[in-house]
């Protein structure tokens, strides 16, 4: 691997992205889609500036890692249980009625049922990482946004690393028992990690709490330990991040290291819509681009319409509800994750795939201006509007 190249990389990166959000701040435009716009100009089908952008999406998956063991930070496993008790029953029937609706229109547009049913599978998820990025972090009287979001995307993590379990092993495989297994699993970690935070991490940051360079290094290797552990045993990288997060939310100085690490935290996702923009290829997609076109405007509109019932279901306020459903009402990047492993599987052509990610940036996009310009950010260009 060149490390000059890298270096290189980096340098073109930053730079761009710091002057591209100038410019969108002074246009009154979410800095997010600077990255993403940034991407695509200095992408391989564009500028050509990074030829190969893939080693850079791998290395900021880290982002999303990180984003995962933050949110575990901020919730206590009491409160954990008690937001997925009431949020399971939305989770599941908003799920069902995005897979029908998403399915139906691919149908339509002349897709194979099971290509459809693939399609309309990836595209009932929604992002964690556009949802989450664009809450106030700091606001008491949105934290329960915050956590009714955040209980909603982890079990549509799980439901996506079951279909990928599916998609890249069921032909083989017996399914259900690999689910259970999966469970399993699941319970394992939480309980292992809950007693090493309570032995082990814990009375390390009482001995060394004075030393702020080894808390940052303890905090973040435990993150990323977590991580790789599931990862390792079946699971995933964001799922073993956020346990890990979850069993040292527990420390009396959780809060404190989740703000120490939130710049790293933020350095890897500009990484990461850097390169959702730099691997985007227009010319592949004009296949596709009427269906992805219909399919992006059907989710911006059935999804938050559908969150919103969900939710008034349960007993949300009604406007509470509805700004739920629009700050969930996008794809996700486990869209793009489903969409390898039922390409690599066999299961759908190379259009259906890219089908889901034009529709995946498509809704980033268009979901991004919704939130911004409707309600309270980080990443406001308005001061009215502004808020972390």
């Amino acid at each position: 691997m060149d490390y000059q190249n890298i270096i290189f990389e980096f340098v073109l990166i930053f730079a761009g992205a710091a002057i591209f959000s100038t410019i969108f701040l002074y246009l009154k435009q979410p800095v997010i889609l600077a990255y993403i716009a940034f991407g695509f100009i200095a992408g391989p089908l564009s500028l050509g500036l990074i030829e190969r952008p893939e080693h850079i999406e791998k290395l900021s998956h880290i982002g999303v890692i990180l984003l995962l063991y933050l949110l575990g930070m901020n919730l206590k496993p009491d409160r954990l249980y008690q937001l997925f008790s009431k949020t399971a029953i939305v989770t599941l029937l908003t799920s069902a009625v995005f897979l029908v609706a998403v399915t139906l229109t691919a149908i339509a547009f002349g897709f194979e049922v099971i290509e459809s049913i693939i399609i309309g599978a990836a595209l009932m998820f929604s992002s964690t990482i556009v949802s989450l990025k664009l809450i106030p972090t700091t606001a008491l009287h949105h934290r329960h946004t915050g956590e009714m979001m955040i209980s909603v995307l982890l079990m549509q993590d799980i439901i996506a690393i079951i279909l990928i379990v599916i998609l890249t092993g069921g032909q083989s495989e017996n399914v259900g028992l690999t689910v259970v297994y999966l469970f399993i699993k699941l319970i394992l970690l939480a309980v292992v990690a809950f007693g090493i935070v309570k032995y082990v991490v814990n009375n390390l940051f009482s001995r060394f709490d004075t030393i702020q360079e080894y808390t940052f290094l303890l905090a973040l290797g435990w993150g990323l330990l977590g991580a790789g552990v599931a990862e390792m045993i079946g699971l995933s990288y964001e799922m073993g991040a956020f346990i890990a997060g979850v069993a040292f939310a527990s420390s009396p100085i959780s809060l404190v290291i989740a703000e120490h690490l939130k710049p790293l935290r933020d350095f890897f996702l500009i990484l990461f819509f850097f390169s959702i923009g730099a691997q985007f290829d227009f010319l592949v997609t004009q296949d596709v681009l009427l269906a992805g076109f219909v399919i992006a405007l059907l989710i911006m509109i059935v999804k938050p319409l559908t969150f919103k019932k969900g939710f008034q279901l349960i007993g949300e306020d009604k406007d509470f509800s509805a700004e739920l459903g629009s700050r969930l009402g996008q794809g996700s990047e486990f869209s793009l994750l489903v969409a390898y492993s039922a390409l690599a599987g066999g299961w759908i052509d190379s259009h259906a795939s890219y089908l889901i990610q034009m529709v995946v940036i498509m809704t980033f996009v268009m979901s991004t201006y919704w939130v911004v310009y409707r309600y309270r950010t980080p990443i406001s260009s308005t001061e009215k509007n502004r808020m972390d």
